[in-house]
């Protein structure tokens, strides 16, 4: 399996490569500044630079862009937008590191976790970034794309156990009650769905057990 991880220098990438190497992929990571993960092939390019020849041949593209100032975060629809252009009508998949904002809480899908009252107002604005990236991209028919969101609670340094519950659309408790799950569990999920996932063109989710 030969896959490319966008942001590979960030803490979710790093871990996306470190895991996709446990299992023997072949992986390049792409970065605008010099290589920080274990990816043995790497191009350092600014994420707006990466051009449709540059990811010709992949199986899969991960797509662990983030940004946190207010400035910048109109980025994450705009970065996205963009290798979705660069993979669109190929067999390559998109795999996007999304959030848990959009995520719905009641069954008739009406209500999303970020417009709850309880949820931090200081994570609202990301939070909505993310979202509206969603929505562009389930405008694309044109892209094999899975939006990868986490639990509420994304733990950079929680430990790598392999297990998770893997989600749909709608907010998840695990039986502690708890939407949490590891930054290294989540690179787990994402990989077994690069690897054996059919969820093509839909948004799943991932809790820690």
């Amino acid at each position: 399996m030969k896959i490319a991880v966008v942001s590979s220098n960030g803490k979710v990438g790093r871990l996306v490569v470190a895991e996709a190497l446990r299992r023997g992929f072949e992986v390049t990571g792409f970065a605008r500044s010099e290589n920080k993960s274990e990816a043995t092939q790497f191009v350092k390019k600014d994420i707006f630079d990466i051009t449709a020849a540059d990811l010709a041949g992949f199986d899969a593209v991960v797509d662990a862009f983030g940004t946190f100032a207010p400035e910048t975060l109109e980025l994450h629809t705009k970065s996205l937008m963009h290798l979705a252009d660069a993979v669109a009508n190929t067999n390559t998949r998109l795999l996007v590191v999304g959030g848990a904002g959009s995520l719905y809480v009641n069954k008739e899908h009406t209500t999303q976790l970020l417009d709850t009252p309880e949820f931090p107002k200081e994570y609202y604005p990301l939070a909505k970034a993310q979202t509206d990236e969603l929505v562009e991209l389930r405008k694309r028919n044109d892209v094999k794309w899975t939006f990868v969101s986490p639990a509420a609670e994304f733990d950079p340094e929680g430990k790598r156990t392999g297990e998770y519950i893997l989600g749909g659309e709608e907010f998840t408790l695990n039986e502690r009650g708890e939407s949490v799950v590891s930054y290294a569990d989540y690179a787990v999920a994402m990989i077994d769905e690069i690897e054996k996932g059919n969820h093509i063109q839909q948004r799943i989710s991932v809790v820690g057990k």
